[in-house]
């Protein structure tokens, strides 16, 4: 596939973030409602989200799949009693928020009108230890004076069950006990407990710490274990940057996609969620709420690429190890189009009444019934997935002839069902059509296959799977084709277009510069280009016309113009999609695309990842740039 030269005039100065993440921005507290300007800490196993008041309204223990006990975020936040963690200052006026360099540290500086103030660094503990990576169920909160003599109250009060119920609480003489009916957490703390309980406001004199953890006493003091996680958790995460392939312009925003992206991954199994939450609603009342709190296979091949890409081989190969569980566990038979972190199958869908929603916009869903749907591109994301172990020599585990069996059953599935109907990409639940991209997939499942047997020397299992996909190819540009239009469709024998179909060139089925794409990214910005961002599609689904944008599919678009020589269109679109990323820099599912407002679920790893492929490929190189 060959890819036109850029642009002469993009060969200039490297154009800088137009929000860096590491500068914090001042922030009125009075005018302050429940949105996505949010922070994600964690450490691989667990994760929270933490507002502009410090205040943590987000956070499953004792996984991101578990129950969330803090749940303010989809319980009307602004109204909610319980299933949050602030430390308040009296008076608050205003605050400032920003990541420490290079780090998964976030630090709050909250104001009062009085010239007070107060610092908040939040984390959660991951390092080495004894040659392992120590990674706990807890959460650690320092806080400390900057000026005047501010007057805090903590106020500490999880939920469990879903919002349904309170822990049962007990008191130490330096801890207070929760205890829920899967699991007791412990607040060990220099503060008095009694403070914490009664939310006593007092005079912040010094640094405290609290720290939030399993049921299990410390081995020396709270603060200097504070202060010892501190420095050792964001050593790791500098560290690890440090290792990062980095390209020369966009770093802030590379670096901060790549970490949160990290931060989504359940290093214990090697999964990668989609997203830390459930229910944020992809647009005002829409009901489109739904759990992404599980890993996608459509995901794979994206997520294996910008790892590989930016050089992130650990955590590539634990999600290609969690692929590689999924495919030898496969049987005969569909194959399901997603997966809780623990590689359960079973993910039924329920909604809980006790929690009002996002901004009160329920319904709240647990499970996700999307996992019983029929989705024929997932044969093909996954063998493209798994195409990396095949060809990559930093492995530990490459791939070889019997897992390549393996994959040849998925790859039949795909022969045996590419031009049947399914729910698509998309998720329809009520309809289903021979999607154009479920067959382009299966196509791309045959023709890596095809490559994976002439590596191997297979060359007959190669000449086999070329046949498969010359047999597919000529149907989608058969039948996805349509005159009309001049564009490929969503469906075959179809009129509309969705966004999916500027893969294209990626997936290598097309020329970027064939003059049947060329049609068909015509089509995608007459139908579903709003200002600079894009819909997925246009038509209406099961919940009406979709009326937010879908932040990957602008990152596809943007990848697509570069591929056909728009430089200078790529680059500016690129820049505003960095200014519309939330205050540190993070991405959910969709934006407004009028306003800009965030919306969907957060923070999205399909958008992240669309950012980073994105940055990676229009970005000047290092030699261009002196």
């Amino acid at each position: 596939m060959t890819t036109p030269a850029p642009d002469p005039s993009a060969k200039t100065a490297a154009v800088p973030d137009l929000t860096p993440a590491g500068t914090p921005v001042r922030t009125d507290l009075s005018q302050t409602a429940s949105d996505l300007n949010l922070a994600v800490i964690g450490n691989c196993a667990h994760a929270a989200l933490i507002d502009r008041r410090a205040r943590i309204v987000w956070s499953c223990l004792p996984r991101f799949d578990g129950d969330p006990v803090f749940c303010s975020l989809i319980d009307d936040d602004d109204r909610a009693e319980q299933g949050f963690w602030d430390i308040v200052l009296d008076g608050q006026t205003s605050s400032e928020q920003v990541y420490w360099r290079n780090s998964a540290v976030l630090e709050t500086r909250l104001y009062d009108a009085e010239g007070g103030g107060i610092a908040i660094v939040d984390f959660a503990p991951r390092f080495k230890q004894f040659d392992r990576t120590f990674r706990p169920t807890t959460l650690v909160r320092r806080v400390r004076p900057l000026s005047g003599a501010p007057r805090i109250r903590i106020r500490l009060r999880p939920a469990c069950d879903y919002g349904r119920a309170q822990p049962e609480i007990t008191r130490g003489s330096n801890h207070v006990r929760f205890v829920m009916p899967d699991m007791t957490l412990r607040l060990t703390t220099d503060v008095p407990p009694t403070y914490v309980l009664n939310e006593t406001p007092h005079i912040l004199e010094r640094e405290i710490t609290l720290l939030l953890g399993p049921d299990e006493s410390l081995t020396q003091a709270v603060g200097e274990t504070g202060r010892d996680f501190l420095e050792k958790t964001d050593h790791y995460w500098r560290e690890w940057v440090r290792f990062l392939s980095l390209p020369f312009e966009w770093q802030d925003a590379v670096i901060r996609a790549a970490i949160t992206l990290k931060l989504c991954s359940f290093e214990e199994t090697g999964a990668v969620v989609a997203a830390l939450t459930t229910s944020i609603p992809e647009a005002p009342d829409s009901g489109r709420t739904w759990d992404y709190r599980y890993c996608w296979l459509r995901d794979s091949y994206f997520v294996v690429h910008a790892l590989n890409r930016l050089g992130v081989t650990r955590t590539m190969e634990g999600y290609l190890s969690y692929i590689t569980n999924i495919v030898s566990g496969h049987e005969k038979g569909p194959l399901q189009p997603l997966f809780g972190i623990v590689l359960q199958r079973r993910l039924d869908e329920r909604q809980e009444q006790d929690l009002a929603g996002y901004r009160g916009m329920g319904p709240v869903r647990v499970g996700n019934h999307a996992y019983i749907q029929t989705q024929n591109d997932g044969y093909g994301a996954v063998i493209l997935a798994a195409t990396q172990a095949f060809f990559d020599k930093r492995l530990a585990r490459p791939g070889d002839v019997d897992f390549y069996r393996r994959l040849e059953a998925l790859g039949e599935q795909a022969v045996e069902l590419w031009d049947t109907p399914d729910a698509g990409l998309w998720e329809l639940r009520t309809r289903e059509a021979v999607h154009t991209f479920s067959a382009l997939m299966c196509w791309a499942a045959c023709d890596r296959l095809a490559r994976i047997g002439a590596h191997l020397g297979l060359d007959d299992r190669a000449q086999t799977w070329r046949a498969h996909a010359a047999t597919i190819r000529e149907a989608i540009l058969e039948r996805g084709w349509s005159d009309a239009q001049n564009s490929f469709t969503s469906t075959f024998d179809g009129e509309e277009i969705d966004a999916s179909l500027l893969l294209m060139p990626e997936l290598g089925f097309l020329e970027a510069r064939d003059p049947r794409f060329l049609g068909t990214l015509n089509y995608v910005e007459r139908r579903l280009k709003q200002g600079s961002t894009v819909y997925r599609y246009a038509a209406p689904d099961d919940f009406g016309t979709p009326e937010t944008s879908f932040n990957v599919c602008t990152f596809w678009y943007i990848d697509a113009l570069a591929q056909v020589g728009r430089n200078n269109e790529a680059r500016q679109l690129f820049c505003e999609m960095l200014a519309k990323r939330n205050h540190l820099g993070l991405l959910s599912e969709d934006i407004d695309s009028e306003t800009g407002e965030l919306w969907g679920n957060f923070p999205q790893t399909y958008s992240m990842v669309g950012l980073i492929n994105s940055a990676l490929r229009l970005s000047i190189s290092w030699e261009e740039a002196f």
